[in-house]
């Protein structure tokens, strides 16, 4: 298992993400989207460094005290080593810090690794998305930890 470095996002990490992205998803966040999550006054992104280099990241936004992950993405030679769940913890440890009730987040519902790792994590299913992803279209799970 590989020692990651978890930091928060900064500028010089976007390009690098940004391809991550497109190695991971159908439909990729951009370059400019990920700068607009960095310059949200609600997101809160970390980053992964495997040696210094960014091998993937995790966002959230906090409003009103419940937060909402949108974005967990692992380059694929780096999947299952932990990463994932160091950036997922580090989401969690920024909730609890800010007295949030609860994280939630969706995943496709054929991802069987990624729901196990947020059962893992203390998530729980809390319900369906009919046919919220495309490319190819898919159902999304939503899962939720309750702090309060």
């Amino acid at each position: 298992m590989c020692k990651f470095e978890i930091v928060p996002m900064k500028e010089e990490h976007i390009d690098s993400l940004a391809q991550i992205e497109a190695l991971c998803f159908s439909d990729p966040w951009t370059r400019a989207g990920l700068q607009a999550e960095l310059s949200s006054g609600t997101a809160c992104y970390a980053v992964a460094l495997f040696q210094g280099n960014p091998v993937g990241c995790a966002g959230m936004q906090y409003v009103c005290g419940e937060c909402y992950i949108d974005k967990v993405c692992v380059h694929p030679d780096y999947r299952r080593q932990g990463a994932a769940q160091a950036l997922v913890r580090s989401l969690m440890d920024y909730a609890v810090r800010n007295n949030a009730e609860f994280i939630t987040l969706e995943v496709r519902q054929g991802n069987a690794p990624a729901i196990a790792l947020y059962e893992k994590l203390g998530f729980a299913p809390a319900g369906i998305r009919k046919r919220f992803y495309s490319h190819p279209t898919e159902d999304a799970v939503l899962m939720t930890k309750y702090f309060k």
